[in-house]
């Protein structure tokens, strides 16, 4: 808490000890708990309930969307004052829309018990409910009772700045783990996407396999993409790009602001790998035995530097960031500095052929596992692809020495989670995500292909 700057009032409040794994909670480090009850009287003598006007007219701040195929759009948000009733007469208003009011009827009400959803006659102010009967509600609306038609200030949501093309599996592996594979499928899951997710957009491209998804960061479409591939849908993404503006006839692109509390002895790592990616250091304050360092920096030069950043501070830094504005384009940002070991061959994976190649750099796969002709299977250090065959078996001969055969010691596989993958991946690479795997690789997968098209200049 000392290290974190925290405040006498902050160092003063209550100190319960509890096991979020063991699920109990004590007043003193020395005793061990039955249960989570010291946690919850504590809250309750210390955090003061809420004021709730129930005889004021009903409003509630819609602060989240849901989609059902029957019922359409539902509305969910907590109760700011009074009382609702299932079929009342209701309007949708907007403090960014003064004109809008639109008139509506609340045609089913559920309250939340746990992750369930509990239909109700009416709700009271306090609670979080969901609300279903208005065709065209958004986040930021209010829905206020007929009689006092008010609404409550809400910040306008962000346009997205960042986009990444999905399109339909293409790969020599397409179709064997997925369950919706096809086009169809696929733009189907995104348009429904955008009924419940207010702040994604999605458009079609010349292709009809492929679609462009714009939303507000890596992280945003990272949580789509795992969302898709949980519920069985097969495709490849392209590396994310940062969507560019043209303010009063000057090229602009994105900034985020970047918070970064670091230990005192990796400030100057930090300064210098964010200075190279175009970053510019607004503010430095020291906090005890830390540092927090705010930045202001490309969003794509932030692509890939999470997983260095980590490395770059033992695991304790920590890295926050929000949209801050669009500035003037700030030239050519380095994504990655090494290559890319690639399969040149489809096959299994055996323990020879990765011996022969983990000298070359990291490995991603280890024996056993399936692999086709441009599949990227590891990094290499230098700034340039090889091309490596991981499937390559040792010949037997008629002559068998006790000693010829040596041990292989392999090195242990680097496991890429998604968002390691998305922040790897060049602009001439793709990643393939299916529900039981994630295979990086090249967009043109024939290598003497890939190697024409790279030799007279072309951008694959």
């Amino acid at each position: 808490m000392l290290d974190l700057n925290a405040t006498d009032e902050q160092l003063d409040s209550p100190m319960i000890f509890c096991s979020a794994r063991k699920g109990v909670a004590s007043y003193s480090p020395e005793e061990e708990g039955t249960d989570l009850r010291p946690l919850f009287e504590t809250i309750l003598e210390y955090i003061p309930a809420p004021q709730q006007d129930l005889e004021a007219p009903y409003q509630m701040l819609v602060s989240s969307i849901d989609y059902n195929d029957y019922v359409g759009r539902i509305a969910i948000g907590r109760i700011e004052r009074g009382v609702i009733r299932q079929n009342q007469e209701i309007v949708l208003c907007n403090a960014l829309k003064p004109d809008m009011a639109e008139k509506a009827k609340a045609v089913s009400l559920y309250v939340f018990d746990g992750l369930s959803r509990v239909p109700v006659q009416e709700a009271q102010a306090g609670d979080i409910i969901a609300l279903s009967g208005i065709g065209d509600v958004t986040i930021g609306d209010t829905i206020c009772a007929a009689e006092q038609v008010e609404a409550l200030p809400f910040v306008e949501i962000s346009a997205p700045t960042m986009e990444m093309t999905f399109s339909v599996n293409d790969s020599p592996f397409a179709g064997r783990e997925g369950k919706f594979v096809t086009s169809r499928n696929l733009r189907d899951r995104l348009f429904r996407e955008t009924l419940k997710d207010v702040s994604l957009r999605v458009s079609e491209t010349d292709s009809t396999d492929s679609f462009n998804v714009a939303g507000r960061g890596e992280m945003h479409l990272s949580i789509l993409i795992e969302t898709m591939r949980r519920e069985g849908y097969e495709f490849q993404v392209s590396p994310p790009r940062v969507l560019n503006k043209t303010i009063d006839g000057v090229l602009c692109e994105p900034f985020e602001r970047v918070v970064i509390d670091v230990p005192e002895d990796c400030v100057g790592s930090v300064i210098e790998k964010m200075g190279v990616r175009k970053g510019e250091l607004a503010e430095m304050t020291p906090m005890g035995s830390r540092t927090r360092l705010i930045f202001t920096i490309p969003s794509r030069g932030l692509f890939g530097y999470r997983n260095e950043f980590l490395s770059d501070t033992r695991g304790e830094g920590i890295m926050a960031s929000i949209f801050d504005s669009y500035q003037p384009f700030k030239g050519e940002v380095r994504r990655r500095n090494t290559g890319s070991l690639i399969a040149f061959e489809t096959g299994d994976a055996v323990a020879y052929g990765i011996f022969n190649v983990q000298d070359r750099g990291a490995m991603f796969i280890g024996p056993g596992v399936k692999v086709y002709g441009g599949m990227i299977v590891g990094v290499c250090p230098k700034a340039e692809d090889i091309v490596v065959n991981v499937c390559k078996k040792k010949q037997l001969t008629n002559t068998r020495a006790a000693g010829s055969d040596e041990a292989l010691r392999l090195v242990p596989p680097r496991s890429m989670s998604l968002e390691q993958c998305l922040e790897f991946l060049a602009d001439d690479e793709l990643l393939e995500v299916t529900p039981e795997s994630l295979r990086m690789r090249k967009r043109i997968l024939d290598h003497s292909l890939r190697m024409k098209v790279l030799k007279g200049g072309k951008k694959i």
